[in-house]
């Protein structure tokens, strides 16, 4: 029985006289130190984000005009259009850039033109139009565009795709930056004496 109590207060005395490693310590108030400021930080960017708000800035056609929509027996298609793009930041407190902006002119299913635009910026609560002069050769159409060509000149309406993309990025203060791809896909409708004729906003949207 004494050996007993004995070996046990031998190894109460051994387990007793362990002591945590420093380094094991510093380890975890570090730990500690990075997971609070983690908190902090994600505190302060959401507190930020609800009290700026920020919107994600987008690229609308502001005014278009057809220029020329020339179709022949052969099936050649010949047409212009005068396009301004507006590129729209409704941030008061955030600086936007647009990068990788391109866009496609679309006339029954067939690509008419490419538009693109280098990397450009836009001041905080500022717009930046792009002017475009959408000019195309003799396009040779299948059966089906002629035919749609030709119903266009009957009903004295002509119908183009207009189909985009652009990255959009701004930075607000400390919160760091965002990135968002937006995307557009609207029709654009024109009387062939050139009058742009939509009634609903061609605008870009987030995806």
């Amino acid at each position: 029985m004494s050996a007993v109590r004995m070996n046990s207060k031998k190894y109460l005395s051994k387990y007793q006289g362990r002591r945590t490693h420093p380094i094991i310590w510093c380890a975890a108030i570090i730990c500690a130190v990075l997971a609070v400021a983690v908190i902090i930080t994600g505190i302060a960017v959401c507190v930020g984000y609800i009290i700026i708000h920020p919107r994600i800035p987008s690229i609308s056609v502001l005014s278009a005009t057809l220029d020329t929509f020339r179709y022949n027996e052969a099936g050649l298609l010949v047409t212009q259009i005068t396009m301004d793009i507006r590129a729209t930041n409704d941030n008061r407190k955030a600086h936007a850039s647009f990068q990788d902006t391109s866009m496609l002119l679309v006339f029954g299913g067939m690509e008419v033109a490419r538009l693109v635009a280098p990397p450009f910026e836009v001041e905080r609560n500022g717009t930046t139009d792009l002017h475009y002069v959408v000019e195309s050769r003799a396009i040779p159409l299948e059966q089906e565009q002629m035919e749609l060509a030709s119903l266009s000149l009957r009903r004295d309406e002509v119908l183009f795709v207009l189909r985009g993309r652009f990255r959009a990025q701004w930075r607000v203060g400390l919160l760091g930056s965002v990135k968002f791809w937006c995307y557009l896909n609207c029709r654009l409708r024109f009387r062939l004496n050139g009058t742009f004729t939509n009634t609903n906003r061609c605008s870009s949207r987030p995806q």
